[in-house]
C-alpha cells in the first residue's frame, strides 16, 4: 500500500483531537477554546482576547511586522514570527509581556506547534528554509531546505509530516519530520500564484490551498487574475491526478471574489470556510465525501460579506464559532460556524500610521468600486504589500516585470519607461482596461491616446483627498536590510572586492546606478532614460528603447531581471543581456570578479538608506507622523 495512504488510514482509526497552531495564520484558538491570540502586521503587536467575555484583555508589543501566531501547546506560552526582524518571541499570557526571542532565518512567515508544546515549525518566506524549534530550550536544532519563497506551512494530524506552500507557485511540499527531507513535491500550475496558507483535513488525505491564477499574457480586468482554491488528494501517487482546483468565481455563480487569503476547516471536518481580501467576503461550504466536486456552497448561499480586508480565519474547537481577522478594521468578527450570523465585534488595535495611510491601504486592496467595477483585481493582486508578484506581464506597450515598491518614494518617476511623476497617475490605470473603476478623482481627466505619456501633463497630486491617500501608502514602503550582509553597514570580503568593481571607472555600474538608492531616476526634466540593448529583446515592445533606471536596492529578492524579465539572474544581466557592453562594461571582467560583483548586489541594502533626497515625493508617511503633511 502507498505510503502516505497507509498512515492517512491510521489517522482516520484514532480518535480526533483538537490542537491549536496546526496550520499558519494571523489568529490562533486556545484548546481550551477561552482565549485568541491576533497577530496585528501592521502595528507590530499580538493582541490576547478574552472569548467567553469578547474582551481585549492585553495588546503585547513584539517587533516589526508580526506574519504568524501560534498557541504552544495547550499554553499559556505562544509564539510568533516577526519578519522584519528575523525573530521568534516567546509570549507568556498570563505574563502578558513577550519573555524570550531568538534569531531565525530570514523573513519567518508562518508558525505552527505541536500538539504537546515541545516543537514549533516556522517557514521562511525569501530564504525557503524551515526552522525546527526546541521550545524548551528555545534554540532552533534543525533547518529544512525547501524552496525559495515559502509561506503557508501545517502539520499532519498525526505529526509525521509537515505541509508547506510556495508563495508564487502554490506548489505543495511535504517534509518528513523523521529524516528532515522533502520527501514528496505535489506542483501546480504555473499561472499559480501568491498561496500563504495551508490547511490540513483531520482525517482525509485532503490539503486545501487558497491562490490565485494569474494570467500574464492578458492585460484585462475580467482575464487577467482569478480566485481558486487547490485541493490536493495526499494518498495518491505521482501518475495520478493529485489536484482538484475550483475556481472560485464560477464557485459563487460568477458573483467575484478576489485574493483568497486564508481558509479554515471545522474540527470535524464537514465545514469549510474561505476569505477574501479583496473584496470583504466569505464561502461557508459542506465538504464533500465524493474526491470530486470536493465542497458545496451551504444551502446555496451566496458570497457572505464580513469586514475590511479579513486575511484570517479560525474555528472553535468546538465547531460553534468562527473568528475572522476584518485588519483594516483592526476587529476580530464571530460568528456563528453554521450560518455566519454575526454575534459579536473585537477592536484588537488601534488604526496605525496616519488616518490618510489606512485609507490608502484600503483602497490599495479592495477590489470594489470605486477602484473597479468588475471586482477581478486590485492593486494588492501585483503588489501584495509592496512587493512584486514574480510575474513578467505582457501588457500593451510591451512585457513588463512587476517591480517591488520599496523606496518608490524617492525613486520617481514612475513605470519601466517613465512616462509618470507621481503616484496619483495610476488614475488612468483604476479607469484604464485593467481595473475599470470609475477613479478617485471627480470628473475627467485628460485621455489617454496610444502611448503617448499624457499623464506627465496632467496634474493630479491635491485635487482628491482619496487619490492623495493612495499615494501617501504606495510611498511609504521602506527597506528591509539584506539577509546576505554578516550584520548591518558591513559587506562580506567578496562583496567588498564587488563594491570596489561595482564604482571602478572601467565598469562605469555607477554612472546610473547611482546615489544611495543606486538610480539616477530624477524628476528634473529631462527625465533620465537609456537605451542598454534590452528594448531589442521584445518583439512586442510598443515604447522603448529607453528606460528608467531601476534602483538595486532589494534585487536579492527577484526571481528575474531587466525590464522584460528574460534574464533569470544577475549573472546574466551581467553577461548574456549585456553583449555589447551598453549596460555597463562587463566584458571584461573574469570569472571570480563577476562572483564578487554579483555578491555586492545581492547585498543591497546593506545600510539603510537616507529618508529624504532631493528627488523625495512629499505624498508618503514618515515615521513619528499622525498625518500626511500634505493635509
Amino acid at each position: 500500500m502507498h505510503r502516505l495512504g497507509f498512515s492517512w488510514l491510521l489517522v482516520v482509526s484514532m480518535p480526533f483531537t483538537v490542537f491549536a497552531g496546526n496550520s499558519n495564520s494571523l489568529l490562533d484558538v486556545s484548546p481550551d477554546g477561552k482565549k485568541l491570540l491576533v497577530a496585528n502586521t501592521d502595528s507590530g503587536t499580538i493582541s490576547l482576547v478574552d472569548l467567553t467575555t469578547r474582551q481585549l484583555i492585553a495588546e503585547i508589543p513584539v517587533g516589526e511586522k508580526p506574519e504568524g501566531v501560534s498557541w504552544i501547546g495547550v499554553g499559556p506560552l505562544a509564539a510568533a514570527t516577526v519578519n522584519w526582524t528575523d525573530e521568534v518571541v516567546f509570549i507568556d499570557t498570563a505574563q502578558r509581556r513577550v519573555i524570550d526571542r531568538i534569531k531565525v532565518a530570514n523573513e519567518p512567515y508562518g508558525i505552527v506547534s505541536s500538539k504537546d508544546g515541545r516543537k514549533l515549525w516556522v517557514t521562511h518566506d525569501y530564504w525557503g528554509t524551515v526552522s525546527e524549534i526546541d521550545t524548551s530550550t528555545r534554540k532552533v536544532v534543525r533547518e529544512i531546505p525547501v524552496v525559495r519563497f515559502i509561506r503557508g506551512i501545517a502539520v499532519s494530524p498525526d505529526e509525521r509530516r509537515l505541509y508547506v506552500t510556495g508563495y508564487y507557485n502554490a506548489d505543495l511540499y511535504v517534509i518528513d519530520l523523521s529524516t528532515g527531507q522533502v520527501c514528496d513535491h505535489f506542483p501546480g500550475h504555473e499561472q499559480y500564484n501568491l498561496a500563504r496558507n495551508v490547511v490540513i483535513h483531520p482525517h482525509r488525505p485532503k490539503a486545501y490551498i487558497p491562490h490565485i491564477r494569474a494570467r500574464t499574457h492578458i492585460a484585462d480586468s475580467a482575464g487577467s487574475i482569478f480566485p481558486e482554491l487547490s485541493i490536493v488528494h495526499l494518498d495518491r501517487p505521482k501518475q495520478a491526478k493529485r489536484r482538484t482546483v475550483i475556481a472560485m468565481d464560477t464557485f459563487n455563480n460568477l458573483a467575484v471574489p478576489t485574493n483568497p487569503w486564508e481558509c479554515a476547516l471545522s474540527p470535524d471536518g464537514k465545514t469549510f470556510y474561505i476569505v477574501y481580501a479583496g473584496t470583504d467576503d466569505m464561502n461557508l461550504c459542506n465538504v464533500l465525501d465524493d474526491d470530486y466536486q470536493e465542497i458545496e456552497r451551504r444551502g446555496n448561499t451566496a458570497l457572505i460579506p464580513v469586514g475590511t480586508h479579513p486575511r484570517a480565519v479560525r474555528v472553535s474547537p468546538d465547531g460553534k464559532e468562527v473568528y475572522i481577522y476584518n485588519t483594516l478594521d483592526f476587529q476580530v468578527g464571530v460568528y456563528d460556524a453554521n450560518n455566519m450570523r454575526p454575534i459579536a465585534r473585537i477592536t484588537v488595535t488601534k488604526p496605525p500610521k496616519s488616518p490618510e495611510w489606512v485609507r490608502g491601504k484600503i483602497l490599495f486592496n479592495t477590489a470594489k468600486p470605486p477602484m473597479t467595477s468588475r471586482r477581478w483585481i486590485a492593486c494588492a493582486s501585483c503588489h501584495p504589500d509592496g512587493h512584486h508578484d514574480g510575474r513578467v506581464w505582457q501588457n500593451p506597450e510591451g512585457l513588463r516585470r512587476t517591480p517591488q515598491l520599496f523606496g518608490l518614494a524617492h525613486t520617481h518617476p514612475l513605470h519601466w519607461s517613465a512616462d509618470r511623476d507621481e503616484v496619483q497617475d495610476f488614475e488612468y490605470t483604476i479607469r484604464g482596461r485593467l481595473m475599470l473603476g470609475r477613479g478617485l478623482l471627480p470628473g475627467p481627466i485628460k485621455p489617454k491616446i496610444g502611448f503617448e505619456p499624457v499623464e506627465l501633463v496632467e496634474k493630479l497630486a491635491g485635487r482628491s483627498p482619496d487619490l492623495d491617500a493612495l499615494a501617501v501608502y504606495t510611498n511609504s514602503f521602506e527597506f528591509r536590510l539584506s539577509p546576505y550582509i554578516p550584520a548591518p553597514g558591513k559587506l562580506s570580503p567578496a562583496a567588498e572586492r564587488g563594491k570596489a568593481i561595482f564604482f571602478r571607472a572601467d565598469t562605469a555600474c555607477a554612472t546610473c546606478h547611482r546615489g544611495p538608492y543606486y538610480t539616477d531616476s530624477s524628476l528634473k526634466r529631462p527625465f533620465q532614460v537609456h537605451d542598454v540593448g534590452t528594448g531589442e529583446d521584445d518583439p512586442t515592445e510598443k515604447m522603448g528603447p529607453k528606460y528608467d533606471t531601476p534602483t538595486l536596492l532589494g534585487i536579492y529578492r527577484n526571481p528575474s531581471y531587466l525590464h522584460h524579465g528574460k534574464a533569470k539572474n544577475l549573472y546574466e544581466v551581467l553577461t548574456t543581456y549585456n553583449r555589447y557592453d551598453r549596460h555597463g562594461k562587463t566584458s571584461h571582467l573574469s570569472k571570480q570578479e563577476l562572483d564578487d560583483l554579483v555578491a555586492f548586489l545581492m547585498s543591497l541594502p546593506y545600510e539603510i538608506p537616507p529618508d529624504q533626497t532631493e528627488n523625495t515625493v512629499s505624498y508618503r508617511f514618515r515615521s513619528g507622523e499622525k498625518s500626511s503633511p500634505n493635509k
